[in-house]
């Protein structure tokens, strides 16, 4: 279901919001709930990240690579 919210923002920054919505092919209003999603999501993210982090602490290269094998492709 979805619910109104109504938000206040200086009017130059809706247009412009408007129009990278425009060129993007979708509304402000699609724009918003991807964002509103997105931004929930961080935390989720941020959480799983630690979690996998802690899961691998034990995981070791065995030496520290230079910034040239770093960068190697």
């Amino acid at each position: 279901m979805l619910k109104n919210v109504t938000l206040s923002a200086e009017d130059r920054l809706i247009a412009q919001a408007r129009q990278r919505a425009q060129r993007e092919r979708k509304t402000l209003n699609a724009a918003f709930r991807e964002w509103l999603a997105a931004y929930v999501g961080k935390g989720a993210a941020a959480g799983q990240y630690r979690a996998l982090s802690h899961k691998l602490r034990h995981v070791s290269a065995g030496r520290k690579f230079s910034r040239g094998e770093l960068n190697e492709r």
